[in-house]
């Protein structure tokens, strides 16, 4: 009879895969688990959490070092006995379908296992294998499926709602315009009603007394000519001021809207574009502010896959402009405020995206880190400017026409004076008239 061992095969099994455990890792809570399958668990599951008891978990679990050379131990221990029966001594070649256990030639003649259904272990073996592969690739397909459709559902999400709000702007614009333009309009109708009531009541008042000014005139009649014509002047004074000046409300109406509006909403020269960004970077509504994710973000959004597009950098913290540029000259600002490590400039639409955590190679770029700000460009290593401050804002000028990129501070407003040194009495430092070239 075979002596009892000190250990079972489930002390050594781990929950996820059923087989002895292969590079173990113990979770926060105490569980061990193969590393293989914990990682695999996890992307199926969209969350660090243990397979038993369901409490989250590091993001990446120290080995167990005690159990995985046990393990091995027990691996080394069970193998020269664990083919054989251990009621009949002889090696276990069958598998009984109707107990689910393992048995020997000679337990498919006894009475337990008579007339069960039974197979070839390896026969066995090689059917869970196909079955759980092909559940494994089921689960991962399902998952990659509905990572797209999720991602799908987000975008569509993310360009609506903006879309609805900055319509829903400028309809409250027009209709405050429209609404300040009819105020404004009656407020003139009601002081022109006003102005034609009093002059109303005026001449009222002058027809009551009409006869008496028909008598007045005819004495001025009798007058010299130049005290009439004087007389006249005075009294052929017309009602002015009484009409609503339409042009002032109607004239270019649709224009002077345009540019109130105008006034009110902000241009941005450079529009990120989502595709292209990192899992681990932030984007804002409005696609002009990036950044990168802090500890509780990572934590939250854990499982939350963006679709491996090919535009998409999948391992350099990095996001592309949305437009690309062939000729002429552009120019925007960027701000980088109190930002500890950045990096901003321009790379060609070939760059490199895929498995590398480095930059790109065709990047032309300023970036700042470690307090030291620094310029990079193709084949080329890196230039410390130990001599600039950190700036706050950056202005990047991409010339394609002369072929040159320029980074400056938009915010430096003081005046360059051209500058000269020497210390020689030879040869004078001379400055060259401007040669003009002819036709």
């Amino acid at each position: 009879m075979a002596s009892k061992r000190p250990f079972t095969e489930e002390d050594f099994t781990c929950p996820v895969c059923c087989d002895i455990f292969s590079n173990p890792v113990l979770l926060r809570c105490g569980h061990s688990v193969c590393r293989d399958c914990i990682q695999q668990y996890w992307t199926i599951k969209g969350s660090r959490e243990c397979p038993l008891c369901r409490k989250r978990s590091t993001k990446n679990p120290l080995v167990n070092l005690a159990l995985k050379n046990l393990s091995l131990a027990f691996l080394n221990y069970r193998d020269p006995l664990e083919d054989l029966c251990e009621v009949h001594r002889e090696r276990l070649s069958l598998f009984c379908l109707h107990d689910d256990e393992f048995m020997c030639v000679v337990c498919r003649e006894s009475h337990q296992h008579r007339n069960h259904a039974c197979s070839p272990i390896s026969e066995i073996a090689e059917e869970r294998k196909v079955g759980l592969l092909f559940r494994s690739e089921l689960d991962l397909l399902t998952r990659k499926m509905k990572i797209l459709e999720h991602a799908k559902f987000e975008c569509s999400h993310q360009a609506e709602t903006p879309s609805k709000r900055t319509f829903k702007h400028l309809h409250q614009l027009l209709y405050d315009e429209e609404k300040a333009m009819l105020a404004a309009l009656r407020k003139e109708k009601n002081q022109k009603t006003q102005l034609m009531k009093s002059k109303m009541e005026k001449i009222n008042e002058e027809l009551f007394s009409l006869p008496k000014t028909i008598k007045e005139l005819r004495g001025k009649l009798d007058s010299g000519d130049v005290q009439f014509l004087q007389n006249m002047n005075q009294e052929t004074e017309t009602v002015r001021g009484g009409l609503i000046d339409t042009a002032q409300y109607l004239g270019n109406l649709k224009f002077t809207v345009w540019s109130k509006i105008r006034e009110a909403i902000s241009y941005t020269p450079v529009v990120l574009d989502p595709n292209t960004a990192n899992s681990q970077l932030i984007l804002s509504e409005d696609l002009t502010c990036v950044r990168d994710q802090d500890e509780q973000e990572e934590e939250d959004i854990v499982g939350v896959q963006l679709p491996d597009n090919p535009e998409r950098f999948d391992r350099c913290p990095c996001v592309l402009g949305s437009v690309g540029y062939s000729s002429g000259i552009h120019i925007w600002d960027v701000d980088v405020g109190d930002s500890t490590f950045w990096i901003l400039g321009v790379t060609t639409e070939s760059a490199k995206r895929k498995g590398t955590n480095s930059l790109p190679s065709e990047v032309w770029c300023i970036g700042y880190d470690s307090n030291t700000l620094s310029l990079k460009a193709p084949r080329e290593s890196c230039t410390s400017l130990i001599w600039c401050e950190k700036p706050k804002q950056v202005r990047v000028k991409l010339d394609l026409d002369e072929g040159q990129i320029s980074f400056s501070d938009p915010r430096y407003t003081e005046k360059f004076f051209p500058f000269f040194f020497s210390l020689c009495s030879v040869s004078p430092l001379r400055i060259l008239p401007v040669v003009k070239l002819s036709n």
